[in-house]
C-alpha cells in the first residue's frame, strides 16, 4: 500500500491490490464499482483481521476469567480506543458500539422521549436520509413534539438564513447530515451547532456520509451526538459508533434490556451498568467492533487529507466529463461537496440507465436513496448516482462516461 504525503504521489494502483473484489468481472467487463455511498469496499488488512478473530479468539466479551474471552475482550477495548481517538473523544466510554447508523439514531430519539414535551420543537434538514427523518417523526407521534424542517435551495445547500428563524426558545434539538448522501452536500454543521447551542439545543450530526472523507473532530465541533457506520469506511457491514457527550449519554435511559447493560438485577429491582455498557445490551458485534479499528488504521495509514485530495481530483474530473454529455442534468451542485455526483438524463428513467450501465461492468445506484424529501424537491422520481472513493481510478471513470454514453444512445 502507497502512503501519501506532501512528498510521494498517491499511488492509486498500488491501493487497488489491497481489494481482491476489484479484481472481479461482472457481466464480462472488469468491474467499476462507483456505488460508495452505499458501502464501501473491504481490503485485505480488514479481512485478516475478520480472519484472525474467528481463527484465534473467537470468544465473548467482558464476562470470561478465560483467556480467550480476555484477549477478545481487550482487542474490542482497543478498538474503542482507536474510535475514540480517530474521532478525538475526550473518554472512551462516549463510544458506543452500535449496529450503524440507523441504530445511532434510533437510540438517542428513545432516549429523548423521556425528556421532550408536547410543543417542544425539533429542527431536521430538507437534506435528510430516511433514518435521520422517520425515528423523529415517530419520537413526535409520542411526545406531541413538533417537527420543522430547515428547507434547501436548488444547489443543494441549506439556507441558513431559514435555519436561524426557525431556531428558538422552543428547539430542543437539532439533527441534520454531515454530508448529504444525495447530493454530495458538505453542511456548515460547526457553524449551525454553535447557534444551537445558543439556544440550548442538542445537536445529532448523522456522519456516514461524511466519516469515508472527512476526519471529524467531535470535541472541535461540540457536537453533542455523531453517528457513522463502518462499512462506509472499509469495514465491516452490521457495526458502527455512536458518539455523545458523557453529560447526554447519562441523561439518556437505556434503549434496550438484557445483559451487560445492568448492574445489579433482581426481581424486585434492576440497576444499570456506568458508559458504554448501559447502551450495549447483548452480545455485540464483537468482529465487527474489531475490524472497524483495522479499517481505521487502514485509512489513517493512507491519510484523511490524502484521501480528501485525491477524491476531489476524481470528483472534479467526472463532473467535467459528464457535462460533455447533451441532455445531462447534475443534482447537488454546491460549492462544498464530497465525491458525489447525482444525475439525469433528459427524457432517460435513471433505473434504466443504471441497468444497462450494469451490463457494462459499472456499478452505481439508482432512485431516491432514501431521501425522498429531496427528490419531491426537484419534482424527478429519483437519479443515478455514481460516487467515489480513493480505490477508484481516472481510468474507471473513463469507462463510467463511455458507459452512461452508450446507454443514452441506446435509449433515445
Amino acid at each position: 500500500m502507497s502512503i501519501a504525503t506532501n512528498n510521494i504521489a498517491f499511488n492509486v494502483e498500488e491501493i487497488r491490490k489491497d481489494f481482491p473484489i476489484l479484481n472481479r468481472e461482472v457481466n464480462g467487463y472488469p468491474l467499476v464499482y462507483l456505488d460508495n455511498a452505499a458501502t464501501s469496499q473491504t481490503p485485505k488488512q480488514v479481512m485478516d483481521a475478520i480472519v484472525d478473530y474467528y481463527s484465534n479468539y473467537n470468544a465473548n466479551i467482558h464476562r470470561g476469567v478465560h483467556s480467550l474471552s480476555q484477549e477478545a475482550t481487550d482487542k474490542y477495548e482497543a478498538a474503542r480506543i482507536k474510535i475514540q481517538q480517530h474521532f478525538n473523544a475526550e473518554k472512551s466510554h462516549e463510544i458506543i458500539f452500535t449496529a450503524g447508523t440507523t441504530h445511532g439514531i434510533n437510540l438517542v430519539a428513545n432516549g429523548f422521549a423521556s425528556i421532550l414535551k408536547k410543543g417542544d420543537e425539533i429542527l431536521v434538514s430538507a437534506l435528510e436520509h430516511h433514518s435521520n427523518i422517520v425515528p423523529w417523526q415517530m419520537l413526535c407521534e409520542k411526545t406531541g413534539a413538533i417537527l420543522k424542517v430547515i428547507p434547501m435551495n436548488e444547489q443543494g445547500e441549506l439556507i441558513y438564513e431559514s435555519f436561524e428563524e426557525l431556531l428558538s426558545e422552543k428547539t430542543k434539538m437539532v439533527f441534520l447530515n454531515h454530508v448529504s448522501n444525495a447530493l454530495g452536500t458538505i453542511n456548515p454543521i460547526k457553524k449551525i451547532i454553535d447557534k444551537a447551542h445558543e439556544k440550548g439545543a442538542a445537536v445529532l450530526i448523522d456522519g456516514a456520509q461524511a466519516a469515508p472523507h472527512i476526519k471529524a473532530d467531535v470535541q472541535a465541533l461540540d457536537v453533542d451526538f455523531y453517528v457513522v457506520s463502518a462499512h462506509k469506511m472499509c469495514g465491516p457491514t452490521g457495526v458502527g459508533v455512536l458518539y455523545g457527550k458523557e453529560e447526554w449519554l447519562n441523561k439518556l435511559p437505556p434503549y434496550q434490556g438484557g445483559g451487560e447493560m445492568i448492574a445489579t438485577v433482581s426481581f424486585e429491582k434492576t440497576t444499570y451498568a456506568g458508559l458504554p455498557h448501559k447502551f450495549e445490551a447483548g452480545t455485540p458485534n464483537i468482529c465487527g467492533g474489531i475490524a472497524f479499528g483495522a479499517a481505521l488504521d487502514y485509512m489513517n495509514a493512507i491519510g484523511f487529507e490524502a484521501i480528501a485530495r485525491y477524491e476531489d481530483e476524481l470528483l472534479d474530473y467526472a463532473t467535467l466529463k459528464l457535462q460533455e454529455i447533451e441532455g445531462m442534468k447534475l443534482y447537488g451542485t454546491s460549492r462544498e461537496k464530497t465525491a458525489v455526483i447525482s444525475f439525469n438524463i433528459e427524457g432517460l428513467h435513471p433505473y434504466d440507465i443504471g441497468t444497462l450501465v450494469d451490463k457494462m461492468g459499472i456499478a452505481v445506484r439508482t432512485g431516491h436513496h432514501c431521501a425522498q424529501p429531496i427528490m419531491d424537491f426537484y419534482k424527478i422520481p429519483g437519479t443515478v448516482r455514481a460516487s467515489f472513493s480513493f480505490y477508484n481510478s481516472k481510468e474507471e471513470i473513463d469507462r463510467f462516461i463511455e458507459a452512461v454514453k452508450k446507454a443514452k444512445s441506446m435509449l433515445s
